[in-house]
């Protein structure tokens, strides 16, 4: 599924996928709220425009790739392919519950859409490798785009895969959630990263850097990576906790989920931010 959506469509979509997740996670009592919300925006961009998808026929053959390393930010995935037709929107508010599909990290067998389960960090670039590779050996031109969390950079296997995935010279977009928290606090405080792009740019890669929370930028920087041969690097710098005033930077969110009172307040933002994009 490609089509023509316009901004203000993305940016409306993108609200409501946000309403999603926090009516999720508030049910669920737990979960990850920050980097859900300040992924919204670039999923419903790559749902919304890019990909080639069958909701209908999740597994196609000439299906494009999305691979969610950092699969904790699952909330935002299972709320972008359920507005996407993939399944109902009701089961959303099942998340985490006993005998849901929809558990705290996506499982490949259980949900239409999903590729590959995630839980440990650092592994999805190296699945998205492997895809590409089998796709390149099958004469396949589907497209693989692996979303990464900047905190999994810590890991070894992160740079392994990319180093390959450049020597392969492999059609993989790795898409950088670069919102500088982790369970523990900032990264920077942790295992300082530095210029991710630097480091992207000296592998070989062909490395954007967007406002991963402008709809205007991610679609000008995906048109440009769809468009692309080899590998593409984008790192969006997004905001945590993202439409809602006392998320916004605030590590603490990065894994809990808001209380009633809170969910109602952020509820109430975002009605007054959709209220705003209609006008």
């Amino acid at each position: 599924m490609k089509k023509k959506t316009s901004i203000k469509e993305l940016e409306l979509r993108a609200n409501m996928i946000r309403k999603s997740v926090i009516q999720m996670l508030a049910e669920a009592k737990s979960g990850h709220t920050a980097g859900s919300l300040g992924m919204a925006d670039i999923f419903t961009a790559l749902y919304g425009t890019f990909l080639h998808y069958n909701p209908k026929k999740p597994t196609a053959d000439d299906r494009d790739y999305l691979i969610l390393s950092c699969g904790h930010i699952c909330p935002v995935l299972y709320a972008t392919l359920s507005s996407s037709g993939f399944f109902p929107e009701k089961e959303l508010l099942t998340l985490r519950k006993l005998g849901s599909r929809l558990q705290g990290h996506p499982e490949r067998n259980c949900i239409p859409g999903i590729e590959t389960t995630s839980g440990p960090l650092g592994q999805g670039i190296s699945q998205a490798a492997g895809i590409a590779l089998g796709l390149r050996l099958d004469k396949k031109k589907n497209k693989v785009v692996c979303i990464t969390s900047d905190g999994e950079h810590q890991e070894g296997q992160v740079w392994e895969a990319a180093l390959f995935i450049a020597h392969q010279k492999l059609d993989i977009i790795n898409i950088i959630d670069r919102n500088y928290i982790q369970i523990g606090g900032n990264t920077e405080d942790s295992v300082a990263l530095g210029s991710l792009k630097e480091k992207y740019d000296s592998f070989g890669w062909n490395t954007l850097e967007i406002d991963g929370n402008k709809m205007e930028e991610i679609v000008e920087g995906l048109t440009k990576a769809f468009q692309s041969k080899g590998p593409v690097a984008i790192i969006a710098n997004t905001v945590p906790g993202k439409g809602v005033s006392f998320m916004e930077h605030d590590a603490s969110w990065h894994g809990r989920a808001p209380n009633p009172e809170q969910a109602k307040e952020a509820l109430n933002e975002l009605t007054k931010i959709e209220e705003g994009l209609k006008k």
